[in-house]
């Protein structure tokens, strides 16, 4: 059986002030309930004779793989707008790092594993349904094409937390690009120290943006690699239906990948305004709201890293302002190009984007005023786009008034002649943009209260099977393309700590 993992830990070898050395907390009964094979062998972890009772000890914590070096990082963050100048890893760690064939690094920590330094009168644990919803969220994103973080490994830990009553607990591994976050740089700019902020630059360019080493103006161009970074993803969510929603600056990664899904839902009828997690009571981080809240965040990093941009703050203000300032034309053609893709369009230089933007628009308009399903009218309309027949159908079914649908549709075939090929090109672009299968909130909780409530995992892995082929029709899953009935709908979704 293998004994250790062949990390080779980086950010442990920055200045001790970046983190506080760590060791997991021992659990009583871990066993493990999922293992990510195809991710530990792209990673060439080297765990393939491994048995599931070894899994689970490393990846529970209670046994730490040969080359283990744990810590938990400091960061700071705005929370709802609010700045907690400290914060930092209070129920994680960081085991290392290890590097696949192609050169890439990954972050391998473990969540829910004990108190740590920054726990701030925390357990330091999870419960077993955030450790399922992440673990099926995460691997949905990666299914769907969306930059996040990965999932590696669940457990659950043969004890009980207290979350508002007891359940059982749970511990994810998660696997990353990096997990620094708009929040790291705040923490340090928050005491002033210079020097860790512009080793922190270093070793973001250094790891995530190499392009970056020796550049001359390294801190303005690791703002704006993160803004573009950030860009696509948000632009991504919002073509999936997906609300983050908690969007603070301690969860805005630097690598420009998803990162932390407590209270996170994907829609169901389409609203912008619309809002699931519990503790976003004045709707700050709905549905339409992600974008403009990315850019206050951007302007978070700048802000902290004010002091390598420039020695002169009014010149380093200026370089900042005059970045973010392309920031909403930016992010519009992110978007565009996100959703262009789900009408069968690409982009023509010979057509106008305000075109476009209104097509797009006058669709979601459509949705909203019946209050249609995000994910079942975009696939529904993949496949009814070269059928009349199927046209009217949808037309009927989602309920849409004769004269509206009638004008938006005759707009929507007029641009479709200016795209290339024929319509059944137009309708793979479609098929291949717009799943037939998300991680649905409500088959979600399902999976959660079967294995919280009888310990039965089988709802989540038929979940994990669904999930891997979004893009497919399989009669398999047919029972995970459906919305959720009037009585499964989940309303609230809760953070997990």
């Amino acid at each position: 059986m293998p004994d250790s993992i062949p990390f080779n830990n980086t950010y442990a070898r920055l200045p001790a002030r970046l983190f506080e050395r760590c060791s997991p907390q021992p659990v009583p009964g871990p066993r493990l309930i999922a293992f990510n094979h195809p991710l530990a062998e792209q990673l060439e972890l080297g765990l393939g004779d491994a048995s599931s009772a070894q899994l689970a000890e490393w990846f529970s914590g209670n046994a730490l793989p040969t080359g283990a070096d744990p810590l938990a990082m400091a960061y700071a963050g705005h929370q709802f707008g609010h700045f907690v100048p400290q914060l930092g890893d209070g129920r994680a760690l960081l085991l290392g790092e290890v590097t696949d064939p192609n050169g890439q690094q990954w972050d391998i920590q473990l969540k829910g594993s004990g108190r740590t330094p920054f726990s701030r009168g925390g357990d330091g644990r999870s419960a077993l349904g955030p450790v399922i919803r992440e673990y099926l969220v995460s691997e949905a994103m990666q299914a769907l094409g969306v930059p996040t973080t990965r999932a590696l490994a669940a457990v659950t830990t043969g004890e009980v937390v207290q979350r508002g009553g007891e359940v059982p607990g749970g511990i994810l591994t998660r696997v990353a690009r990096g997990h620094l976050r708009v929040g790291t740089f705040q923490y340090f700019a928050a005491r002033e120290d210079v020097e860790a902020l512009q080793t922190l630059v270093g070793y973001a360019c250094a790891r995530l943006y190499p392009d970056l080493r020796g550049a001359e103006h390294q801190a303005l161009g690791l703002v704006e690699q993160v803004m573009h970074a950030q860009v696509r993803l948000v632009a991504q969510w919002l073509s999936i239906g997906f609300i983050h929603g908690v969007m603070n600056t301690d969860n805005c990664a630097i690598s420009g990948e998803t990162i932390d899904y407590g209270p996170c839902a994907f829609l169901d009828e389409y609203h912008p305004e619309k809002v699931f997690s519990s503790i976003d009571r004045n709707g700050r981080y709905a549905y339409a709201n992600q974008p403009s809240i990315l850019l206050w965040n951007l302007a978070r990093l700048g802000e902290a890293l004010l002091p390598v941009i420039a020695r002169d703050e009014s010149v380093a203000i200026e370089r900042v302002n005059e970045l973010l300032s392309g920031y909403p034309e930016l992010f519009k053609q992110q978007w565009l190009n996100s959703m262009r893709p789900k009408l069968g369009l690409t982009n023509r230089p010979d057509v106008s984007d305000s075109v476009d933007a209104d097509l797009i628009q006058g669709f979601l308009d459509l949705l909203q005023v019946e209050g249609a399903d995000f994910t079942v009218a975009f696939r529904t309309l993949s496949h009814a786009v070269n059928d009349p027949q199927a046209l009217t159908d949808l037309a009927v079914t989602l309920g849409w008034k004769p004269s509206a649908w009638t004008n938006w549709k005759d707009q929507w075939f007029a641009r479709l002649e200016q795209a290339p090929g024929s319509l059944e090109e137009c309708q793979q672009r479609m098929l291949q943009t717009n799943p037939a299968v998300i991680p649905r909130n409500h088959q979600i909780e399902r999976a959660i209260q079967a294995a919280e409530q009888q310990a039965d995992f089988s709802v989540f892995e038929q979940l994990q099977a669904g999930l891997a082929e979004p893009f497919e029709d399989n009669p398999e899953f047919e029972a995970f393309r459906s919305p959720p009935k009037p009585n499964e709908r989940v309303l609230e979704t809760f953070c997990g700590t």
